[in-house]
């Protein structure tokens, strides 16, 4: 036990491990008196010059709040978040039990069948996680426990979102953030992210497991990328030839180059996996830390989960008229404490009410609706902040700066939810409205539409169009904000690094 005190609450007990983000210590909780798990990262480590340390406390804490909501048992618990001196820290439920590289070392060569079930119970996870949407973006087996009852937990979720940049997976010292051998080619080259990216890292641990490496190792990070890029994987049934045609099959497609050629989903994944899951009944007795023992049923994912709309919250019911400016101030005072949730659920529970005052077009309505849909983008609620964006935007003209601004704001829900040629082609359709300078007065939003348009063709495998278009926004961005604003350069290496790896 040290003397060390976390938050005012945690005592750090034992270290657990580091790595080149932070620590992870067994911690007590002296308020509740429960043993904890504390994960202490340094941004400072990782940010690179120029960064915002609170700008990386408050990605942090939002990030946390966001995949805290995620229910599901596959998951570790989230019980805190926050900041302690120059330390950002999480607090999660302390697991018993081996993390997944560690139980890979512990057996040679590690059984088929655990791989199967370790890799199903995985999709079993990702399928909850991306319907939120939230990509994991850090999926590797020291990120994965595997606990004495042979449940497998997934750790890190959001953390590595938090770290990451925008434009480009490289620090100032040119090495990627994260794991360059578990990195989809369009995360490492700075396209956007997506369900995708976490299918891929799925199919690097698949293989890691049933061969004992991943597919691609090298020297450096760049030569690792090359060989993601441009050269297959080796068949794991030359070098295991028990393993079923079938898994190698679900495998390759999982690491293929295009992300349009992986499957469309971890549930689709998971429905490939599910004929060679182990049976009840059947095989040796299961014992602690065998991930086979989970499957008297498989963990399948909920049914067309990822498809469902959580419904605005109504006014409960009762005869009381509702105080809309009164809801209003406490929303109000929510935001102000970074409460996003609560003020969520107040101001889409008083819009209905409001709109019966004072008409559904009304200038009251319209601003709360503003404020609804920019907290529930705010609070990464993006698939219920969709549909209210679209509605804004089709109550103004079409091309109207307002309209513009709306359409805009749903393109990057789009982009969150993984649907990167929805945004595409919003992003293209919005182009040449925003390069009009009556309809949109802001000189540098054209060329911020144009660095996402270059990231999501990235993201979708199409390599020159993006390298065209990044070579293209380079010149206009140099001539508009000059060679040295962070914008310029930040394109500047994202294009030196995609012409490297062509």
């Amino acid at each position: 036990m040290t003397d060390r005190l976390i938050g005012d609450r945690y005592q750090l007990a034992t270290i657990l491990g580091q790595g080149g983000m932070g620590q992870v210590w067994t911690a007590y909780d002296r308020r509740l008196d429960r043993r904890v798990a504390v994960k202490l990262l340094r941004p400072d480590k990782v940010a690179g010059p120029g960064s915002v340390a609170d700008e990386l406390r408050r990605r942090f804490v939002r990030e946390c709040r966001v995949t805290a909501q995620v229910d599901h048992p596959g998951l570790v618990t989230v019980h805190d978040a926050g900041s302690d001196g120059d330390e950002l820290y999480l607090v999660m439920g302390y697991v018993e039990g081996s993390d997944l590289a560690d139980h890979l070392a512990e057996h040679d060569p590690y059984p088929w069948p655990w791989a199967v079930s370790v890799i199903a119970q995985l999709c079993s996870v990702l399928s909850a996680v991306h319907a939120v949407p939230i990509v994991h973006r850090d999926l590797k087996p020291r990120n994965v426990m595997v606990r004495p009852d042979g449940t497998v937990l997934v750790l890190d979720l959001g953390v590595a979102s938090v770290m990451d940049t925008d434009t480009t997976r490289l620090t100032s010292t040119g090495s990627p953030i994260g794991s360059p051998a578990y990195m989809a080619p369009e995360q490492a080259m700075g396209g956007a992210v997506g369900p995708h990216t976490d299918l891929y890292a799925l199919g690097v641990v698949l293989y890691e497991l049933l061969s004992g490496n991943v597919p691609f190792a090298g020297s450096t990070a760049l030569g690792v990328l090359h060989r993601h890029l441009y050269e297959p994987p080796l068949p794991v049934r030359q070098l295991r030839p028990e393993v079923p045609q079938q898994l190698e099959a679900v495998l390759l497609r999982l690491l293929a180059k295009d992300p349009q050629d992986r499957p469309a989903s971890a549930q689709e994944v998971y429905a490939a996996l599910a004929p060679l899951l182990p049976h009840h009944g059947s095989g040796a007795p299961t014992g602690p830390l065998d991930p086979t023992r989970p499957f008297l049923r498989p963990q399948a994912p909920w049914p067309d989960r990822a498809m469902v709309i959580p419904p605005r919250p109504s006014t409960p019911p009762g005869p009381a008229r509702p105080d809309v400016p009164a809801a209003v101030e406490e929303a109000k005072k929510l935001l102000d404490q970074g409460r996003l949730t609560q003020a969520v659920d107040i101001l889409g529970g008083i819009l209905p009410a409001a709109a019966e005052q004072h008409g559904e077009h009304s200038t009251v309505v319209r601003s709360l609706r503003k404020q609804y849909a920019a907290t529930l983008m705010d609070d990464g609620q993006y698939r219920r902040a969709l549909p209210e964006l679209r509605r804004l935007a089709d109550e103004f003209p079409a091309g109207d700066p307002q309209s513009l601004r709306f359409r805009y704001d749903a393109a990057q829900c789009l982009e969150q939810l993984g649907e990167p040629a929805a945004a595409l082609a919003e992003y293209r359709s919005l182009l040449p409205l925003f390069e009009n300078h009556y309809a949109n007065p802001d000189p540098g939003l054209p060329l911020e539409v144009r660095r996402r348009i270059a990231q999501l063709l990235l993201a979708l495998g199409d390599r020159p169009a993006a390298h065209d278009t990044l070579a293209r926004l380079l010149f206009d961005a140099e001539r508009l904000h000059g060679p040295a604003h962070p914008f310029s350069a930040e394109v500047r290496r994202t294009l030196q690094w995609l012409g490297r790896v062509r």
